[in-house]
């Protein structure tokens, strides 16, 4: 029975794909998008009338910085139908999300273009080169990555004295080497304890390792205040009598939750943290 209802519903899909389908060279006219990153390109890349349809948490301005921009767009959340409805010549996607979204799109020949997660400037600078030649909109994209190349420019990175700095998040997690976090971290002048004592992108960190290791700079999200059970390690009350001064400062999420140019905002604050860590060295 499962199979019989998987074959009707890829049939039922694979019609929806082929009607109205625009020729294959043409720039596409009714892209989906079912991943937050992807939307916030997507809005900066593309032509208005190119977008057909945005992620559900598009319009969420505590995970996406365009928010208020997205309120023009229909939202979806991510089910192959809902897609389809659209008739779309591409569809944008995460890597590691709505995998069987993305799996029966493929299976009717749906242009999926997925997203990875960037671990670098580079990787940010090369999705963005992707995503607007996927657009058709190549000089756009390289507008963007060249004013990113100019602000980089201007970040001093060869700061000698370099408050140590450790991200914190619910349930305890970390950030180390191997993510885009840690590299915005050094840009700001910090130097990422959890990265020098060998630990790899998210990983766990006991709160008793956290007192030991004692930042002059801990790292929170503006989560921190959310009603939840994840959250309540980040108020602990050892966090107020650390072995010594500690500069807390919040990161909001949306700010580096995705590659783009924002990620230089989320820089401004770290870089404020670590002249107030400094001061007090």
């Amino acid at each position: 029975m499962p199979g019989r209802w998987l074959t009707y519903c890829l049939a039922a899909l694979a019609v929806l794909a082929v009607a109205d389908a625009p020729p294959a060279a043409a720039r596409p006219q009714h892209i989906v998008s079912i991943n937050l990153c992807a939307d916030q390109l997507l809005m900066r890349l593309a032509d208005p009338d190119q977008i057909a349809s945005l992620s559900y948490f598009s319009r969420d301005a505590s995970m996406s910085n365009l928010a208020e921009e997205a309120s023009a767009f229909p939202r979806n959340r991510g089910l192959a139908e809902e897609v389809m409805r659209y008739k779309p010549d591409m569809v944008f996607a995460g890597r590691y999300t709505k995998r069987m979204t993305v799996d029966l799109l493929k299976r009717i020949g749906v242009d999926v273009v997925e997203l990875d997660v960037p671990r670098s400037i580079p990787d940010v600078e090369a999705q963005i080169r992707r995503v607007g030649e996927a657009l058709g909109q190549e000089a756009r994209a390289e507008a963007m990555v060249r004013e990113m190349e100019a602000r980089l420019a201007t970040e001093d990175v060869s700061a000698s004295k370099r408050p140590s700095a450790i991200v914190y998040e619910p349930n305890g997690y970390t950030v180390g080497a191997g993510s885009i976090i840690n590299v915005l971290i050094s840009l700001a002048g910090l130097e990422n304890l959890a990265a020098e004592k060998g630990l790899e992108s998210y990983s766990r960190l006991p709160l008793e390792k956290l007192v030991a290791l004692s930042p002059d700079v801990l790292v929170v999200g503006d989560y921190r205040d959310a009603p939840a059970v994840a959250n309540e390690i980040l108020h602990h009350p050892v966090l107020s009598r650390m072995p010594r001064p500690m500069e807390i400062v919040s990161v909001p999420q949306r700010l580096w939750m995705c590659g783009g140019p924002d990620i230089f905002k989320a820089v401004e604050v770290l870089r404020q943290a670590a002249d107030k860590a400094r001061a007090r060295q």
